[in-house]
């Protein structure tokens, strides 16, 4: 298993999985920072119609027609397998749940797929607590 910090230095492209238009909301505020840290972010949002962050958003990771390498969920605990389970279908190489989410049947399915997982864990602080800087896209 990959830590936080090679997950974080690898990836380049993140789906983020409930992600919201509204700018008080979580999801916008990791959203806009790691997209002003150079990660090219796709939102995944079936309630979304137009772009967010000024990128198209999708209703389902199966949608989006270009390589994810993290898949950065907003969903409660119990909407994660299917979205583990559509990861695994697209190949990502990581899959991370955030601040208060945990689902450990669908982190070892994940586990058993080669696919490294965060759980419970913000990929903002932990970008800032590491200290990456922008990332060279």
């Amino acid at each position: 298993m990959s830590s936080i910090e090679e997950i974080l230095l690898r990836t380049k492209t993140i789906a983020v999985v409930g992600l919201s238009d509204n700018p008080t909301r979580s999801s916008y505020g990791v959203a806009q920072y790691l997209q002003k840290q150079g990660y090219r972010i796709i939102p995944v949002n079936p309630k979304l119609t137009h772009k967010v962050l000024g990128e198209q958003a999708y209703d389902t990771l199966q949608e989006i027609r270009e390589p994810i390498d993290l898949v950065d969920i907003f969903r409660r605990s119990v909407d994660v397998p299917p979205i583990v389970d559509a990861a695994i279908a697209i190949g990502v190489s990581a899959i991370w749940m955030q601040l208060g989410i945990t689902n450990m049947e669908a982190a070892e399915k994940a586990h058993q797929a080669g696919i490294d997982v965060i759980m419970d864990k913000c990929t903002a602080i932990e970008h800032r607590f590491l200290n990456i800087g922008p990332i060279n896209t």
